[in-house]
């Protein structure tokens, strides 16, 4: 299989992977063939594209960082929690619920801990708030497990980076959901979420302290210029330091209101160009070490005009992965295999872009 960007999917395409609605409502399963009205509901939805399979692709496998189910069901629960916070009513998801679903998944990223992960994310606009929550958790816990934190650790980690937005719902979501840039009355308005979600979490939730400080940290930067108390260095919690890396990557990765989605590179390259200011310098290398900034599956132009899919990624190469190569200079050719990182007559060749022309892709 491969990933299509919605402005390249056309009719005939063959879907190789579910995709699911605002309510979890499976929109598109796996073999379906798209048609014109299938492609004009995802790009009307938003989705940053689909997989499909086609004989290009057919031998890809691509292994998802969680279940489809777990990441399902810990939407949900994450999404119920939220509405009765935002109803100011007590939560009927209790803590002992949330932490089951960060246990699994856990348990679901340990079984797979040496892998590095192809994260490119189909959320529908509507079910951001809550695809994000679950994302962080995921990124937060995979950076921990690469950090070699104990399991008890990863759970009260994963607990604040799931919770770690909860106070967005007392924000107007006028705001919240802005198309544009926010004054700065409304960015001070958005910057008490933090305070507000570890207020809340206080309140609501028997969480261990360095869960709700987590909530609270989430948005300081390792120079100091974040908020809410704008402190730097080892001052702020690990595990805030953990998931401002992950919720930055997150948010920059996803389609929102004011701004089309950042590629993972485009993304990862942010990442690392806080290095050090706005990110811990140890925290940041681990996660670029883990996450890919070319998902296999993804179409990718190289700097000798060759059009090719990834095919495999190397932890500590992650620049430079195994690719197969199907246009030059925008002909085809038969496809054909080659690795970026052992082969040394390949060292001038570098990826230059992700793909995201029609008639690169299709």
């Amino acid at each position: 299989m491969r990933f299509v960007p919605a402005s390249c999917l056309r009719e005939g395409m063959k879907v190789a992977r579910t995709l699911y609605g605002r309510n979890s409502e499976r929109l598109l399963t796996e073999g379906i063939v798209l048609n014109k009205s299938y492609i004009d509901s995802i790009r009307r939805m938003s989705f940053a594209g689909v997989y499909i399979n086609d004989d290009l692709s057919r031998d890809i496998e691509i292994i998802n960082t969680i279940s489809d189910e777990l990441r399902i069901e810990t939407m949900n629960g994450i999404k119920k929690t939220f509405i009765e916070a935002k109803n100011s009513r007590d939560p009927r998801v209790k803590v002992d619920e949330i932490s089951t679903h960060v246990d699994t998944i856990i348990d679901e990223l340990l079984s797979n801990k040496n892998m590095m992960v192809n994260m490119l994310d189909l959320k529908c606009f509507d079910n951001y708030t809550y695809l994000h929550s679950v994302n962080v958790a995921v990124l937060s816990i995979i950076t921990g497990i690469a950090l070699g934190l104990e399991r008890a650790v990863l759970s009260r980690l994963g607990l604040s980076a799931l919770l770690h937005d909860i106070g967005k719902v007392f924000i107007d979501i006028n705001i919240v959901n802005k198309p544009g840039v926010l004054t700065d009355e409304e960015f001070d308005e958005m910057k008490k979420h933090s305070t507000l979600g570890f207020n809340y979490a206080k309140d609501k939730f028997k969480l261990p302290t360095t869960s709700y400080v987590g909530i609270l940290e989430h948005h300081e930067k390792f120079d100091g210029s974040g908020y809410p108390s704008g402190r730097s260095g080892t001052r702020i919690s690990m595990f805030a330091r953990i998931i401002t890396v992950a919720d930055i990557y997150d948010a920059l990765s996803s389609e929102r209101p004011y701004r089309k989605a950042m590629s993972p590179s485009e993304a990862m390259e942010y990442i690392m160009g806080g290095w050090g200011t706005l990110f811990d310098p140890v925290i940041a290398g681990t996660f670029i070490r883990k996450i890919a900034p070319y998902p296999i599956g993804t179409t990718v132009k190289l700097s000798n005009g060759c059009t090719a899919i990834v095919l495999e990624n190397f932890e500590n190469y992650c620049l430079r992965p195994r690719i197969r190569v199907y246009r030059v200079k925008g002909r085809d050719v038969e496809p054909f295999e080659l690795n970026l990182m052992n082969d040394h007559d390949l060292l001038n060749i570098v990826i230059e872009d992700v793909a995201d022309d029609p008639e690169e892709i299709c």
